[in-house]
């Protein structure tokens, strides 16, 4: 507990049901400086046709929402007026199937005349000039006023806030110029990170197109000559059935992530108890989802353990490098070629077990081409690798940074100069 002494020491700072803050800065209540209005709501009818309309897909993952091609859907002159959207105005996601997606907020930059928005969506109207304009896409990223807002959340199926609570939460506010050089500073990291995924994904475009050229034969490498020749996937990749391994930890296959951890995936652990018919997987082997590979569901393994019985393993032969293997089944052609060869008469029951899958013919170079084709590939995943490390820590300084700007532990060099 602190002590009135260990209070008065704070020198410059104020104390209050936020925390710490600077003397100069005020805590607020959203309801005192602003109004909230869920979104409009409407049948499918009207969906398709009418005036721009902002959905929760518009909203996720973006600070700023500018004028673009939205949806539509029909809406009356008065319903335009009601739920329009201007300049300044705050948009906070209302409800969301992951905790952490919950009241993420994005800025609206200018008028968008004519536009309405989702009732899956809640606006903040400011009606008081105590915020700066800029400095809306960050204070309501800050882990208190997060940790405010998550705490007045309800939990059901999905994880929602209503306006009553939205209403309640308190934010500390700085004065405006210090607001408008936070907007700045923090900016500026944006548009690092904003570069740097720029360049990630046109790293990521160049590597398809290499798969495209390396994989099909269009390119190839100098002292590569001879002829490449058809093969049945059952021939050079074998079933592995070995069940009864509940020693081995809980791997799973991603899409996009490969084969992990299951204790790392955030999602709800569905598996049985009894692991008894689990199966089986082995470094150098490739797994893939049984009723997903046409989506494109498979990885090579560098793990040991075992995976559901909804997941077919397939070891590599003699014939044929795993890792060739497993980016050719990442290309478009294949995956097309693995619907076709999926068996059930809608999307939602195609599944493709390893009696289909072994007929599957395919053409392929031989194995030391193989092997180099794989190896310039994976050194296109490990720039983009590194690059994502890069960016990743990049995200991180600027949330640390951010959370000492919006609280005031880092005071910004204030100049006294007019605001626009």
């Amino acid at each position: 507990m602190q002590t009135s002494l260990e209070i008065e020491e704070k020198e410059g700072l104020k104390l209050t049901k936020y925390g710490w803050l600077p003397d100069d800065w005020k805590l607020i209540r959203l309801a005192d400086v602003g109004d909230f209005k869920n979104g409009i709501n409407k049948s499918k009818d009207d969906f398709g046709h009418g005036v721009p309309f902002i959905n929760l897909l518009d909203v996720f993952g973006k600070s700023v929402i500018e004028a673009q091609d939205f949806a539509l859907v029909n809406a009356t002159d008065k319903e335009q007026e009601l739920y329009s959207l201007k300049k300044g105005d705050v948009l906070f996601i209302r409800s969301s199937v992951k905790p952490d997606g919950v009241g993420l907020t994005s800025l609206i930059d200018s008028d968008l005349a004519n536009t309405v928005y989702s009732g899956f969506i809640i606006r903040y109207r400011t009606n008081k000039n105590v915020f700066y304009h800029d400095f809306k896409k960050y204070c309501f990223y800050g882990d208190k006023f997060r940790n405010q807002l998550l705490i007045r959340s309800s939990i059901s199926a999905n994880t929602n806030i209503n306006q009553e609570s939205l209403r309640q939460l308190y934010i500390p506010l700085p004065p405006l110029s210090e607001q408008r050089t936070i907007a700045s500073i923090l900016s500026t990291w944006d548009k690092g990170i904003d570069k740097l995924q720029q360049l990630i994904t046109a790293k990521q475009k160049r590597k398809r197109a290499l798969m495209q050229q390396l994989l099909t034969g269009k390119i190839r490498f100098q002292e590569f000559v001879e002829e490449w020749q058809e093969v049945r996937l059952g021939d050079v990749l074998k079933e592995r059935i070995e069940t009864n391994r509940s020693d081995l930890k809980l791997l799973s296959i991603t899409s996009s992530g490969g084969i992990v951890d299951r204790d790392t995936l955030e999602k709800r652990d569905t598996s049985n108890e009894d692991k008894g018919k689990y199966r089986r997987i082995a470094p150098g082997d490739i797994g893939y989802n049984t009723m997903r590979l046409w989506q494109g569901v498979a990885a090579l393994s560098e793990l040991e353990g075992i995976v559901s019985p909804a997941y077919t393993i397939v070891i590599p032969q003699d014939a044929v490098e795993a890792r060739f293997m497993s980016y050719l089944f990442k290309l478009p052609q294949m995956i097309h070629t693995f619907y076709r060869h999926s068996q059930g008469l809608v999307d939602d029951t195609r599944n493709c077990k390893y009696n289909h899958f072994a007929k599957i013919k395919v053409i392929l170079p031989n194995k030391a081409e193989q092997i180099k084709i794989a190896s310039a590939l994976q050194t296109a995943d490990k720039e983009i690798e590194t690059l994502q490390q890069k960016l990743d820590a990049l995200k991180l300084q600027k949330k640390g940074l951010m959370q000492k700007l919006l609280t005031g532990q880092v005071r910004v060099n204030l100049k006294p100069e007019p605001l626009s």
